[in-house]
This record gives structure tokens, sequence and C-alpha cells, in this order.
């Protein structure tokens, strides 16, 4: 008698924990008419829970300095290194073949390095003291947009969202990310990564399910500050921008597929969620000694 195989139940990742979605609800993606594991199916609510636990810890995130920021980011590839083998499994389980499967896993180490890299150096970059012709000084500074919600491509399992995350908290935001629908495993092991590694509970949430039904909560969400768009489809981001009218979010759309390509390692990508901070600092004269006054 044959044994029936045990499914995996990949449940969703919010403010540092487990649950099952609230709704339930359950899909089962198949490759090559073989269901691969029991996948939540997310709901408004579990978009609502995990901009709560987003916003409760994107202030003490933003607050780290940026060199814990960048140690942590290390620490995440660390464990990513070690759990390599698991990630080329669930790539090949989901499609892909080992050479190609190993390539992403690898490419999404070493993005999380590069972005751990920039934590402590962007804003020197992005930031400048501005000519003024007034006895003070005006510097400007590069801080957080907040809460950031991800729509993650749908053609990546793992780099795609690797690479959406990193440069977000790398800038002290917190984030929300949407996996891709069909090929979800690499996400929720990634969420164990993040749950085992030195990320804050709420830094980073991730839900699995219908993109469609999920992505205009992210638009019309007055707490979510932002949205970091992975896809392609113009009748969505059309949506999305639409939606964001109401509380002046902001859409950032990342179209490009290749996950490989350098367009995807750049300080750019942080500055596209950060707010500029200008600050005026009055000069104090200070009087020649013997001038008299």
């Amino acid at each position: 008698m044959s044994r029936i195989e045990v499914l995996k139940t990949y449940k969703i990742y919010i403010g540092g924990a487990f649950p099952r979605t609230e709704s339930g609800r359950f899909y089962q993606p198949k490759q090559k008419g073989k269901v691969i594991g029991n996948i939540c199916l997310s709901s408004r609510k579990d978009v609502r829970n995990a901009v709560v636990a987003a916003r409760k810890a994107q202030g003490p995130w933003a607050n780290r300095t940026a060199y814990n920021r960048s140690q942590v980011l290390y620490r995440i590839a660390e464990i990513l290194e070690g759990r390599k083998a698991q990630f080329v499994e669930e790539l090949m389980t989901q499609g892909s073949t080992k050479v190609k499967a190993v390539t992403e896993v690898d490419l999404s180490i070493d993005r999380m390095i590069y972005f751990a890299g920039w934590c402590d150096k962007y804003n020197q970059i992005f930031s400048s003291v501005n000519p003024v012709s007034g006895s003070f000084f005006n510097f400007s500074s590069m801080e957080p947009t907040g809460v950031v919600g991800i729509i993650a491509n749908q053609d990546s399992g793992l780099l795609g969202l690797v690479s959406a995350i990193a440069p977000i908290i790398a800038g002290g935001n917190s984030c929300i990310a949407i996996a891709a629908e069909n090929l979800p495993l690499c996400a929720v092991t990634f969420a164990e990564v993040l749950a085992t590694s030195d990320v804050p509970g709420g830094v980073v949430n991730i839900l699995t399910g219908d993109k469609k039904e999920l992505l205009p909560h992210f638009g019309t969400h007055k707490d979510i500050n932002a949205v970091l768009y992975c896809d392609g489809d113009q009748k969505e981001i059309t949506q999305l921008r639409t939606d964001a009218v109401d509380n002046l979010k902001r859409i950032v759309v990342k179209s490009e597929g290749d996950f490989e390509s350098n367009a995807w390692e750049n300080p750019y990508l942080i500055q596209s969620f950060q707010e500029t901070k200008t600050t005026w600092h009055p000069i104090e004269h200070i009087a020649a000694a013997g001038s008299g006054y």
C-alpha cells in the first residue's frame, strides 16, 4: 500500500509570527500536475494585521544605527547561505532547473550583502550641505518613508522578492510583501530565515494568495505610505495610482523582470523610499578678542 505524502502547509508571516490566514482559506499550486503545497489564501484582514505590525516595528527599526541595520541584513545573508540547499530544492520543485536554481539562490545571498553594505553609506551620498546666503547652515538628509507595500514579481520565486525587500529595509522602512502567487514556497521559507535572524518582528511581513484580490487594499490603505510594484500589468499599475490619490501614496513601478541585471543593484532603489528632510541651523558669530563687542 502506497504512502500518502504529507504536504507542508506554508503559513503567512506577520509581526514575526506564522499565523494561518484569518479567512481559513488555502490553495494548492501545481507543478506538472502535482500539488506542491498547501498555501494560505490571504485576505483583506491579513493585510490590515500586517500593516499594524509593520507600523509598530517601523519606528524602532528606523531609529537603529545604520551600521546595526547593515549587520542585520548581513545576518540574513548568512542564514540564507546555510539553508541554500533547501531553497535550491524548492525552486526546482516549482519548475526551475538545478543550474538556474543555484544561480538564483547565490544572487539572492549576494544581493542581500550588497544592500547590507549600503546601509551606512547612502545617506552620505544623497544628503547635502546646501548653499545659502544667510547666517545659517542648511542641511538635507534622508529619512525613511515609513510602511511600504510590495507587489512581488510573479515570475521569480526568491530573487525578485529579495531584490524588492532588501533596499526597502536597508533604508529603515518596514514592509508588507505579496509573494508570487504560483511560486510561493521560497517566499515562506525566506520568512523562516527572517524569523531566525536578527530582523525585529514586523519589519518584514509576507503574505501569500491572490494578487488581484489583495492589490486594491494596498492602494487604498491609509497607513501604507508607498507601494513598490514589480510586475508589468498596466491595468494594475493604473488601479494602484488611482487608489493612491486619496492619501498621496507614492507608487514606484519597477517592471524590469531581469533580476540578474545590475539594474537591481544600486543605491537609488534605497532612495526611492526616502524622504528628504531639510534642517536650518543658525551660525553663532563669535567676536574677535579685544573688539569691544
